[in-house]
């Protein structure tokens, strides 16, 4: 009975990793040391609000019958990225919770390094990708507040990625350190430059801006229903 057992889900196995699905989205999230404590808790109950808010939880559950699957992961330093929810197959409301619930109570891990290694985060995540070749889109997003100081140069592993036919997209975080004057608004702009010539890459890639940790919900709002190609309205 137990050999039984074992050759059915032998059979099964692959038939569950060819199962549909529409579009594969890796979501990586800086948590370097240049993210404090509630920075970091803004951007776990950011993208969590941003997922259960009405407009997106649509978007996801429009055709249950070739989902969309999942994957949310941190990165800082060159040997710092973890998995925070694995792939999941968001097939109802009942496992759209469930990844929201994950991300409310994932806790910051005592031990993250300071570095900012994005070109390595950028390669996670494609390797994270290619587990998905299933998926009629891959979408890697990568949120992230500066400039990539250790590991390879973003710009150099681009070729790598856009050869998998990955679409790599950006959530830019401006400083929410100055409140007056033109400073947030020119340190945005130099990040979304960079960003733009460094990260994103393949057809219709963009970036979209939080000016600051306060404004991430709804800037991940936007950006994930414009990857799911949903309609944005907004008066930003």
């Amino acid at each position: 009975m137990k050999r039984l057992l074992f050759a059915l889900l032998l059979t099964a196995a692959p038939a569950l990793a060819e199962q549909p699905c529409r579009q594969a989205l890796a979501l990586g999230l800086d948590v370097s040391g240049s993210v404090d404590a509630r920075e970091y808790r803004q951007q776990m109950g950011g993208l969590a609000q941003a997922l259960g808010s009405r407009s997106v939880r649509a978007a996801l559950l429009e055709r249950a019958e070739t989902p969309v699957e999942l994957l949310v992961y941190e990165w800082s330093g060159p040997q710092d990225q973890q998995t925070l929810v694995p792939w999941t197959r968001i097939t109802d409301a009942a496992t759209l919770d469930s990844v929201i619930a994950q991300l409310q109570s994932v806790e910051r891990r005592a031990d993250s390094p300071p570095g900012t290694a994005l070109g390595v985060a950028m390669l996670h995540g494609a390797r994270l990708l290619a587990q998905r070749r299933q998926c009629w889109r891959r979408t890697l997003d990568i949120s992230g507040d500066g400039k990539s100081n250790l590991g390879p140069r973003p710009r150099t592993v681009k070729p790598q990625i856009e050869a998998q036919g990955i679409t790599l997209n950006a959530l830019v975080i401006g400083t929410d350190a100055a409140t007056s004057g033109d400073i947030p608004q020119t340190g945005i702009g130099e990040l979304g430059a960079y960003f733009s010539a460094e990260v994103i890459l393949g057809p219709d890639a963009f970036i979209e801006v939080a000016l600051g940790f306060e404004e991430y919900a709804d800037a991940m709002e936007i950006k994930l229903l414009r990857e799911l190609d949903g309609m944005v309205l907004s008066q930003r």
